[in-house]
């Protein structure tokens, strides 16, 4: 029989650490033929978008511990649409794997997320996905403290699968041994001073993403906020099914 397939993607680019992170640890852990698919530079914040303007370029980048790699001249989510139509051969991957990310994806984050556009796509397509982020931005980020939790989660959906249309989003704190694992849900809350206005030489306003993230229920103990400030990892169950089914009732009362 052939090894069981793992698709990994993200949204830090083929040269990322953390997408190297992540095939050292499963290559370590696990007997699979790994099939790495990743934008050929940056793409965070890209979400689900695809590509529709323009044709995608295709790169073999070789091997990596054994992994295949490959990289796209597009967005995360054309990254995993071009693997499972062209690059996997005709092969369903039996997991996907996106990240680790630079910088956390807890709360609100997962709706602009290209790791978790990963994600999605691939539960959308029915393959049990999870998308993994360590709360460090840096380049040189540390991802050794997120073995453990990789590997739990890992070792559990490869055990138990997941739910239909549900895949994980998990976030792990940085520079310290996670305490643990919480099964916890997004924490509400909303980003402020998005943007800074600067000018160029000539006069012209011009503006860069920045922002803080405003939490509006710090004290809710069933939130991935609260326990990734208190040294915890975050599994959040993320459900690619968008429709508000508690709120039909109410907006067919509108019409009524």
């Amino acid at each position: 029989m052939s090894k069981p397939l793992i698709l990994v993607s993200n949204d830090d680019g083929i040269n990322a650490n953390g997408v190297h992170a992540l095939v050292d640890f499963i290559s370590d852990r696990y007997d699979a033929e790994i099939v790495v698919v990743c934008p050929d530079s940056p793409r965070s914040g890209h979400s689900a978008a695809i590509t529709c303007d323009s044709p995608l370029k295709v790169t073999d980048c070789g091997n990596y511990r054994g992994a295949r790699m490959w990289s796209v001249s597009g967005t995360p989510v054309d990254c995993v649409k071009l693997a499972i139509h062209e690059l996997l051969n005709g092969r369903r991957p039996d997991l996907l794997l996106s990240g680790i990310n630079h910088g956390s994806n807890s709360a609100t984050s997962v709706t602009y997320s290209g790791t978790m556009g990963c994600a999605i796509e691939g539960c959308v397509r029915g393959i049990p996905s999870v998308g993994f982020s360590l709360l460090d931005h840096s380049a040189d980020a540390d991802f050794a403290h997120s073995r453990e939790t990789i590997a739990r989660v890992v070792d559990a959906v490869i055990a138990s699968g997941l739910p239909e249309r549900v895949c994980l989003n998990v976030n792990i704190p940085a520079q310290c041994t996670p305490a643990g694992i919480k099964i916890v849900r997004g924490a509400r809350g909303y980003w402020s001073e998005e943007y800074k206005k600067y000018t160029d030489p000539h006069g012209r306003p011009f503006y860069w993403l920045t922002g803080a993230f405003h939490n509006i229920e710090p004290d809710s103990v069933d939130t991935d906020e609260y326990w990734l400030s208190r040294g915890w990892s975050t599994v959040v169950p993320v459900s690619v099914d968008m429709t508000a089914c508690d709120a039909i009732a109410g907006v067919s009362a509108m019409f009524a």
